[in-house]
């Protein structure tokens, strides 16, 4: 993430919307770091019960980055508070709309 750190909160959110949706569609297979590997995970809790499939691959990626690098793992609630997210519903929205609209990655 270091390389956006001089773009906009938007330009950050739809970085790592994009790589979600990378992840899902088995075109990305690793996390580049711990944010990504959070955002992952989160993005699959709040993908399981309409998008199972996707859901199983981020959580995948997300767990053998943290397999690695166990103390980079956070609370859902923390990927918020960081800011890595707007919140759970927007991801989960922006997500779904990704996969709806045909907007992949």
């Amino acid at each position: 993430m270091n390389a956006l750190a001089n773009t906009s909160p938007r330009d950050q959110e739809d970085h790592l919307l994009n790589k979600c949706v990378a992840v899902s569609l088995g075109r990305l297979d690793k996390a580049a770091d711990g944010i990504e590997a959070n955002v992952f995970r989160v993005a699959s809790l709040v993908l399981q019960s309409t998008y199972p499939t996707h859901a199983t691959k981020l959580a995948q990626v997300a767990a053998v980055y943290f397999d690695s690098h166990p103390g980079e793992l956070v609370q859902s609630a923390q990927v918020v508070r960081n800011r890595w997210v707007a919140s759970l519903p927007r991801l989960r929205d922006m997500l779904s709309s990704k996969f709806k609209f045909g907007a992949h990655a």
